[in-house]
């Protein structure tokens, strides 16, 4: 199979910054995460990629892009998405903390597990502010806005529309990797506020 016959495709979707993740539902990501799973072809589109200056990325069961030579306005764009996300991931590892690849999920549950938990609430509160909602939005709404964001951004997708569930898909490794290589040196450490 001559791989680069899927370059179009695999650009469309990982240029948009989304990823091509082994456990989507959909057949069509599926079988690009397939293709891109055979070593060969991986190198192949490695190289086509890397001469228009994208490189096809490589997670653990997912695939996106990086690009050489960030521009410091996309750094520091970046470094405020990160920040977003890691208020997202602590509040759904605070709501359960299996909450991983694979994990099914209602928003409806996580807004009745906010009204019981203290520390789930102080979360959920802080990322109003975050998405620049109002003080008095309902936590389902602040839920459904959190959960439209991890499906839009490529980290969950919706399991079931009767029932209003959600996966989370393997893309949410690039997560928790991203936060798990944070590195916070002793000596510093007492400098950061709680």
């Amino acid at each position: 199979m001559n791989a680069l016959t899927h370059a179009g495709e695999i650009y469309e979707m990982l240029n948009k910054g989304q990823f091509i993740c082994s456990n989507s539902s959909n057949n069509r990501i599926s079988k690009l995460c397939e293709i891109l799973d055979d070593n060969e072809n991986y190198e192949s589109l490695y190289e086509y990629f890397r001469q228009i200056n994208l490189l096809l990325e490589k997670g653990d069961e997912y695939y996106y892009f990086s690009r050489k030579g960030e521009l410091k306005a996309d750094l520091e764009r970046k470094l405020e998405a990160a920040c977003k996300w890691i208020d997202i991931v602590d509040f759904f590892k605070t709501f359960d903390n299996s909450f991983a690849s694979g994990y099914s999920f209602s928003p409806s549950q996580i807004a009745v597990e906010i009204s019981v938990q203290a520390v789930l609430k102080s979360k959920a509160d802080g990322l109003k502010r975050i998405f620049k909602m109002d003080e008095k939005t309902p936590y389902a709404e602040v839920v459904n806005k959190i959960v439209e964001s991890l499906c839009r951004d490529g980290f969950a997708e919706m399991e079931n529309e009767i029932l209003k569930s959600y996966k989370v898909l393997s893309s949410f490794k690039y997560l928790e990797e991203l936060i798990n290589n944070i590195n916070i040196p002793d000596e510093v450490q007492h400098e950061i506020p709680e």
